[in-house]
């Protein structure tokens, strides 16, 4: 039995945490704030509740895994899951609209036909057909197994089967996910939808490989699901787990370095100088070597190759409290689309919050986030440049911005303007203060292809008995993703360094 401790108190590291106190070992979190789930955060205020990370969670079989893994009772009976449907209702730039049936490949199909003309749903499903290949080819590698020594097999190979393309008298395959659209898709509206699912991470398609493909369709082919009571209950489980295993946890614990002995992480050193031993260390690193701490080697976060290129987008949550019901029938989620993507991906490269972003409207028919049925608790999303690349704590900054993703979002839902009895906005600078992401940054999950600039740094470091988990680290970011890394971390400590993943 191997003590161990966990750095932050994130979802991949409480997730690794339940996994290695069943396995017999001692486990101990350090989080430097006050509460647990790390970006899975709830604002209260006045009988309304929000979340401000993610809103819906895909790919629950990750969670369910968790839940029979440690412990007789499973992911149902801890928190209740809706399939919401439709998965999303879209507005594009043109006016159009569609609502996409949750899970439903015909669905789509004859929605898209209905909403945008004959043969845009055929192209869809067929561009689904190529991504669910992209999907097989990508899953275990990428999300199922560690990151090995010999990654540069991921990189090199684009798993997504692109059409062929004939220009100039050449024949070219899209690279891109841009270029998908582009030459597979051929329809601005579709191109949007497509482009939409990377922009929720941050992604510009651009410049995004073609094999984040699988992000589209990892939400049509398991559904989109709600937790009841808002994903803060999600986190709330997880670590009701934990401690339900007797996982130790340490609020406002900040931890400043790991300690290193005889070539090995030796534990933690803390902000008030304290130094916790461990045999083993899990966190959000990775590290460096960087000085000394009390006779020992310390280490400090560092990235670690691979790693994603620049800084990662950040994201903008404008929480709204409303007079009057909701009405029934209300999608869960709306998309309202920019009316000039390039420009708004132009913006956010040059770290400027776009003039009209694609903004995420969540509107959850959930009576635990709204004081009565006679108000409505409603979130706004939107992709925006980091705290590192934009001043959000600048007079009126935030404000501003907040202005003009209500202003998109009053397409979807006229008048929503003189409905506000008031609202809470938070910016990266938030994310930051929560989780301790540089400029409150958030993590894409990892892509193959692009030269191995899309994937995330290893499970395992450079030193023994260090291991890193969390969105940061390989597979990336999003709640299935963190799952994962918790998941991959508990069989390399558990296992050894020949784990292989899952079978």
């Amino acid at each position: 039995m191997a003590r161990i401790a966990v750095i932050g108190a994130g979802m991949g590291a409480m997730a690794a945490a339940a996994r290695l106190a069943v396995a017999g070992h001692r486990v101990a979190v350090y989080e430097r704030t006050e509460t647990y789930g790390g970006a899975v955060r709830r604002f209260e205020r006045d009988g309304f509740g929000f979340d401000t990370g993610p809103g819906l969670l895909p790919l629950p079989a990750v969670y369910r895994d968790l839940f029979i893994k440690t412990g007789k009772e499973p992911l149902e009976a801890c928190v209740e899951l809706v399939q919401v449907d439709p998965s999303a209702r879209h507005v594009f730039a043109d006016g159009t609209e569609v609502s996409l049936p949750n899970a439903s490949r015909a669905g789509v199909v004859a929605a898209l036909d209905e909403a945008l003309g004959a043969g845009t749903g055929d192209r869809w499903g067929d561009f689904l057909v190529r991504a669910r290949e992209a999907w097989d080819r990508t899953r275990r590698p990428l999300l199922e197994e560690p990151l090995w020594p010999n990654w540069q097999v991921l990189a090199e190979r684009e798993p997504y089967p692109s059409v062929p393309h004939k220009r100039l008298l050449r024949t070219r395959r899209a690279g891109t996910l841009a270029e998908v659209g582009a030459w597979e898709l051929r329809d601005a509206r579709l191109i949007a939808l497509l482009e939409s699912h990377a922009l929720g991470y941050g992604l510009d398609a651009r410049v995004t490989p073609a094999s984040a493909a699988v992000l589209p369709y990892l939400e049509h082919a398991f559904g989109i699901w709600y937790v009841r009571g808002g994903i803060r209950e999600l986190a709330r489980a997880v670590y009701e787990r934990c401690t339900a295993r007797r996982v130790e946890f340490h609020f406002g614990a900040e931890v400043t370095g790991v300690v290193e002995k005889d070539g090995r992480a030796a534990g933690l050193e803390l902000a008030d100088g304290a130094v916790a031993e461990a045999d083993m260390v899990v966190g959000n690193g990775p590290w460096r070597l960087s000085g000394l701490a009390r006779g020992r080697e310390l280490y400090v976060a560092e990235e670690v190759e691979p790693g994603p290129e620049g800084m990662s987008p950040g994201r903008a949550v404008v929480c709204l409290a409303l007079r009057g019901a909701r009405e029934a029938g209300a999608a869960h989620r709306t998309v309202v689309h920019t009316p000039d993507r390039q420009a708004e991906l132009d913006a956010l490269g040059l770290g400027e919050p776009p003039a009209h972003p694609t903004v995420r409207i969540d509107r959850p028919d959930d009576a635990a986030l709204r004081p009565d049925d006679a108000h409505e608790s409603v979130v706004l999303t939107a992709t925006v440049p980091s705290q590192t690349r934009y001043d959000w704590t600048a007079a009126g900054a935030a404000d501003a911005f907040a202005d003009r993703m209500v202003t998109a979002a009053e397409r979807a839902l006229p008048g929503l303007r003189k409905r506000v009895l008031w609202r809470e906005v938070r910016t990266p600078e938030h994310t930051r203060q929560e989780t301790g992401a540089e400029g409150g940054g958030v993590p894409a999950p990892a892509l193959a292809a692009a030269e191995g600039s899309f994937l995330r740094p290893s499970n395992s470091t450079r030193v023994p008995g260090l291991f890193t988990v969390g969105g940061w680290s390989h597979p990336g970011g999003g709640l299935p993703h963190a799952g994962m890394s918790g998941a991959l971390v508990s069989g390399l400590i558990v296992e050894g360094p020949d784990f292989r993943g899952s079978q």
